[in-house]
């Protein structure tokens, strides 16, 4: 048995819809209704273009999902389901595990169950979810995530990056913030590595940005480094708006300069704790992750 779970985009609409109707056409019938018994390809395809989903398949064959949506408590799941065939075989955890690593950054991950089926509010519980209200029939989770990570090396810190990179969408912007030497080009070339995209990445100080361009049909990674710029007037003159929308844009030393670029972005703040004898291989460094605004 080979169990995958990928992101997917609006591309996927078809797969995720035949998953999302077998799954909850075999729940119990409840009143209301639920939501996810109304979804076509149109209204999937919409829901997926915002933020992607998860679709697991089993020997190739799709039989889970969980499309995947933001509020400011949280990245929130909705239409989670398993297909009848292939429930027992690890597909609801495996996508547990997958969108928890879609919130890197972000408070908690976020379920709505019905009261009226204990069985799943259960599996929730069971995964480290616990209530935080309920209006009948439904029943709000949620399931608090660490947004503070130790780096002890070079390697930690690249796989941290690629993590995260596995968990952006195009028009998301994060803004790099650390000392010199802090590890903001490593963490980087671990987000290029989790996107996808071409080419090794390096600072960009004397270059002031580069374009990494997907290798597997995703976003592209803009590079800045706003270390030789004098104020938002010349990050201006980058013309970076030309490719928010469909990037992800990375721009070190962008505190106070690039929150104005979108709505939302990811704040990551590396902290190196210097001992005696300070190393750039050896200091340990600390990792915050922070989603701000907007969504």
């Amino acid at each position: 048995m080979s169990l995958d779970v990928r992101r997917v985009g609006a591309e996927a609409a078809a797969d995720v819809l035949a998953v999302v109707q077998g799954a909850f056409g075999d729940r119990p019938v409840l009143d209301p209704p639920a939501d996810a018994l109304a979804e076509d390809v149109d209204s999937i395809a919409r829901m997926l273009a915002r933020r992607g989903g998860l679709l697991a398949t089993l020997d190739g064959e799709p039989v889970g999902c969980a499309i995947l949506d933001v509020a400011p408590d949280g990245l929130v799941l909705r239409r989670f389901g398993v297909l009848p065939s292939a429930q027992g075989r690890g597909v609801a955890t495996a996508l547990v595990e997958a969108a928890r690593d879609a919130a890197l950054g972000r408070p908690a991950v976020v379920v709505v169950a019905r009261e009226e089926l204990p069985v799943t509010v259960a599996f929730w519980e069971r995964h480290g979810f616990v209530e935080t209200s309920r209006s009948s029939p439904y029943v709000t989770l949620a399931l608090t995530l660490p947004t503070e990570f130790d780096a002890p090396d070079a390697e930690t810190m690249r796989e941290l990056g690629e993590r995260v990179g596995r968990s952006f969408a195009a028009g998301d912007l994060v803004v790099l913030t650390g000392e010199l030497g802090a590890g903001k080009t490593t963490f980087t070339q671990g987000l290029g590595t989790g996107l996808q995209v071409r080419g090794g990445v390096t600072s960009p100080t004397f270059v002031i940005s580069r374009v990494h361009p997907s290798l597997v049909g995703g976003p592209d990674l803009v590079h800045v480094d706003a270390y030789r710029l004098g104020g938002l007037d010349e990050l201006d003159d980058l013309d970076l708006d030309a490719s928010l929308d469909e990037a992800v844009t990375v721009v070190e030393w962008g505190a106070g300069l690039a929150e104005a670029l979108a709505e939302s972005r990811l704040e990551v703040v590396i902290e190196r704790a210097v001992g005696e004898t300070p190393d750039d291989e050896l200091d340990p460094r600390r990792v915050c992750l922070r989603w701000v605004a907007g969504q």
